[in-house]
């Protein structure tokens, strides 16, 4: 974890940080989260907040964009509770909300909202500005919504964010 600008990551209890994992900036980690091997997070130009029962996986890149005359906000990456995020994936300047799964090398851009119990299929390209509507399954480079959540999808969503929540206690639990 490194200091930038003033700002230092910010962790909540029972979070899992993997030793090779870097967090730069202005990056608040909720209660139960787990941050995996090899994960950058620049929160350098803009915040980055991560919720309550997240993981985001081995190799995921996590960034923001500046605020600039016609956006003068940015886009800061705001990732809600219970959010699965798959190996190699690219998230930046993006909201994820809650209960999402977003598959194996997925790149979500800048300006997208994607709204609670979506998942996010692997290799995933989602243009900026664009909105994932909840309930749905949506595929492809770039991305179309395929098809909506079946009942066992959708309880899945929390399912596997409850796999890591245990997961990264074993993993808090040997280091003790």
């Amino acid at each position: 974890m490194e200091n930038f600008n003033g700002f230092i990551p910010l962790i909540k209890e029972r979070v899992y940080v993997h030793t090779s994992a870097v967090l730069v900036g202005d990056i608040h980690i909720d209660e139960d989260a787990s941050i995996w091997p090899l994960v950058a997070a620049r929160g350098d130009v803009n915040h980055i907040r991560i919720g309550k029962r997240t993981n985001i996986q081995d190799a995921t890149v996590l960034h923001v964009s500046r605020a600039y005359p016609d956006n003068p906000d940015g886009f800061p990456l705001i990732i809600g509770n219970d959010v699965t995020v798959g190996h190699k994936c690219m998230l930046h300047g993006c909201i994820l909300k809650n209960r999402i799964l977003v598959g194996m090398g997925a790149i979500v851009m800048d300006g997208v909202v994607v709204e609670d119990d979506v998942f996010i299929g692997a290799g995933t390209l989602v243009p900026p500005n664009k909105v994932l509507k909840s309930g749905y399954l949506y595929v492809g480079n770039p991305m179309v919504q395929k098809r909506k959540l079946t009942e066992k999808e959708l309880t899945f969503l929390k399912t596997s964010a409850q796999n890591y929540v245990t997961l990264k206690q074993a993993y808090l639990d040997e280091a003790s």
